[in-house]
């Protein structure tokens, strides 16, 4: 494969037909099923390996319009922003960084560091079947990097002609179209997607800097289901993003906002904690406390650009997979492959990349005895390269290029004991890395059904990953000469989980523990100097100790009455690091979940509640060495207050094409601003935009109306 450059559509085609390579659901199919079900609604989804499924009719309720939505708000499972004013935001399995979560489409991993840090927010519900959520490393034999476990997004095959079309207006200038089509064939189908989703900027704090992102996105696809070419079953996705963002200055004029570089156009005396001077901020001393002279103070002159944050996203995505009969068993190939480009302005530093990336697999699936045995082999491609200049001009190309290679081999084998009692699922899978050479990874998973509605899931399982840019943990780090890269060793995750879950008539419950430990952990140290040019370094290195974070959660489901079902749920996490910036964001040790479902005839409605427990912001974001102040001098809070946000929405069906509904996300309108700003300064009067523990929107309300065919 060496200097392979594929023609995205081209070779994605030829390779989705002449069977390279195969994936599903995190090999859902391969991982076998113990063929029971049990009650109306299990929290669980019947598999080994203990899966939560989001169907199609819950990601309704919920309103979602994109994956970070439909995903935020459950237990064990959370939606991360890392930036106050641009918004990346990572999915986090078991308060793990996001970075340690993969995306899969139909099985397939397809986002990296960099794509994943805006594109998770233009990942498209349109045409989904369902969405699994597996936490733990190991939990997908095809995705080893999932260190904290895996999120699949699963296409629906339609069965009949189909058509549908959503129109939803809400707060902040929100507007979002989607429209979805299908067409069923003798033998076959074809869907199509559009999605046309805005927001405004959003300043809750009056000084003009934005809390909450305004954005643009257009989003398109086409699917296709072939029952039968050549014996083989094979479906695939295209889709295409085109997202542009701003977040600082308000609107969405991007050309005069890069162009404004001095001045000071915003208003520092507003909001909890404010300068005494909308001119700029107090500075206070490396004695920590505040002086009287004129360096006692900031005066802003950077203009509209030097607190703003535009990123233009461009990506193409093609994921396809065949699965027919081989012998007494199955053979499956697929493929996946983006080209993902960002055009971005990050506070007068300019940042433009191109990544590559494919994917090939092909295995089989066959019975040798009384144990079914998967094999199969991988191949992972994913270059970086990027163009850029710091804030004063000076180029700073390739600061962050790389280029990883992986051909790795993975081997299962399941078998049920006891009559099917006890079913176990044991793998393993070598990965030959070209920077980090060869890594093992061994996974072993145990269900034992204690009874028709009762089981109990074991796993014990190892995972890595290759440290890729700094997107991982700071996506701004631009104003910098060069990144130095001091990692020797991938990171590695040992998982251990248990869970217990009870599926009746009326009730659905499950428990679960989960420990990981991570080692070298990838660190960032954008504080460095260059001891020759004297000019700023970002040193990229690992933690010399490991980290490690335990957590438990409980979800208990019970239907009340035929139309009505409650959800009561809780989770509790520690978390041991003894290095600064290892778990760079706050992180609660508690959350609490209540939720209400009501179906009757043509209404449907659900409410939401979560309770968000106090951060330790004092230990997350160092204080000890590196203290934070808000603009009047005084310091930050050294734990954040606790807080409930408050979800609902309603619908109503006028007959069988249409529908209206209601909605409002955050009902008691509490946001982090209300409390403390989510800018920050620090000792030498340097200002940044990472205070964050709370919601970056207040009360959002919205509604709109569907119409199917």
């Amino acid at each position: 494969m060496q200097g392979f450059d594929p023609k995205p559509l081209s070779l994605a085609v030829l390779l989705a037909f002449a069977g390279p390579a195969l994936a599903d659901k995190q090999l859902g199919e391969i991982t076998v099923n113990s063929g029971k079900s049990v009650g109306a609604r299990p929290v669980l989804r019947d598999e080994i390996i203990a899966t939560e499924s989001l169907g199609a009719r819950e990601l309704e309720k919920t309103g979602a319009t994109m994956l970070t939505e439909a995903l935020d708000k459950r237990p064990g499972i959370s939606v991360q922003t890392e930036c106050s004013i641009c918004n990346v935001r990572n999915v986090v399995l078991n308060n793990l960084p996001g970075r340690y979560t993969t995306l899969l489409i139909d099985g397939i991993p397809i986002f990296s560091s960099v794509s994943a840090a805006y594109g998770l927010d233009s990942v498209s519900l349109g045409g989904v079947e369902r969405i699994d959520i597996s936490r733990g490393a190991g939990t997908s034999l095809i995705a080893p990097e999932a260190l904290a476990g895996s999120v699949n997004m699963v296409t629906r095959r339609p069965a009949a002609h189909e058509f549908k079309a959503v129109q939803q207006f809400g707060s902040y200038g929100h507007r979002n179209t989607d429209l979805f089509g299908a067409r069923v064939f003798d033998g076959g189908a074809l869907t199509a997607n559009l999605n046309y989703n805005t927001h405004d900027t959003v300043d809750a704090d009056g000084n003009k800097v934005s809390e909450y992102t305004g954005y643009q996105r257009k989003l398109g696809g086409v699917g296709f289901f072939l029952d039968d070419i050549g014996g083989f079953d094979i479906r695939g996705r295209l889709d295409i993003v085109d997202e542009k963002r701003m977040g600082g200055a308000m609107g969405d004029n991007y050309s005069k906002v890069k162009a404004d570089e001095t001045g000071n156009p915003f208003r520092w005396s507003r909001g909890k904690n404010g300068s005494p001077s909308d001119a700029g901020w107090v500075a206070v001393g490396a004695d920590g406390v505040v002086g009287t002279g004129d360096d006692s103070f900031v005066n802003y002159n950077d203009g509209l650009g030097g607190m703003s944050e535009i990123i233009f996203t461009d990506r193409q995505q093609f994921v396809s997979s065949a699965t027919r009969k081989l012998g007494d068993g199955t053979l499956r190939l697929a493929v996946g492959l983006a080209r993902h480009k960002q055009d971005s302005y990050y506070e007068h530093s300019i940042y433009k990349a191109k990544q590559t990336q494919y994917y090939l697999e092909a295995s089989t699936q066959q019975p040798i005895g009384a144990t079914l045995v998967t094999g199969g082999v991988t191949y992972r491609y994913e270059d970086l390269k990027s163009r850029g200049a710091m804030a004063n001009g000076t180029p700073n190309n390739g600061i962050d290029n790389y280029e990883y290679k992986t051909p790795g081999l993975f081997l299962q084998a399941y078998h049920a004991f006891l009559d099917g009692d006890v079913e176990v699922n044991a793998s393993v899978r070598y990965d030959d890395h070209n920077v980090f050479g060869g890594i093992t990874s061994p996974r072993v998973n145990l269900l034992w059904n204690h009874s028709h509605e009762l089981n109990s899931r074991f796993a014990l399982g190892r995972g890595f990953r290759a440290p890729t840019s700094f997107f991982e943990q700071d996506h701004g780090i631009l104003d910098t000469s060069r990144i130095v890269r001091e990692i020797k060793e991938a990171e590695i995750s040992d998982n251990a989980s248990y869970a217990l879950s009870y599926a009746g008539d009326r009730l659905a419950w499950v428990g679960s523990l989960n420990y990981n430990r991570i080692k070298n952990m990838a660190l960032l140290d954008s504080g460095a100097t260059d001891p020759l040019s004297g000019l700023p370094i970002t040193v990229f290195t690992s933690a010399r100790k490991p980290v490690t974070v335990v957590g438990g959660d409980l979800t208990v489901t019970y239907k009340l009455t035929p139309t009505l079902e409650t959800t009561v749920a809780a989770e509790r996490f520690s978390y041991h690091f003894s290095e600064a910036g290892t778990l760079a964001f706050a992180r609660p040790e508690a959350r609490a979940y209540l939720r209400l479902d009501y179906e009757s005839g043509p209404w449907s409605a659900m409410a939401r509640g979560t309770w968000t427990g106090p951060m330790d912001l004092k230990k997350f974001y160092d204080y000890a060495n590196n203290p934070r102040y808000n603009f009047d001098g005084t310091r930050k809070m050294d734990k954040s207050p606790s807080y409930w946000t408050v979800d609902l929405r309603g619908e109503y069906r006028l007959d069988k094409r249409w529908s209206l509904f209601l909605g409002v996300d955050n009902l008691t309108d509490f946001k982090q601003s209300d409390k403390e700003s989510m800018l920050w300064v620090d000792r030498d009067g340097a200002i940044d935009v990472t205070q964050i523990w709370g919601p970056n929107r207040g009360r959002f309300v919205y509604g709109g109306v569907k119409f199917a065919l």
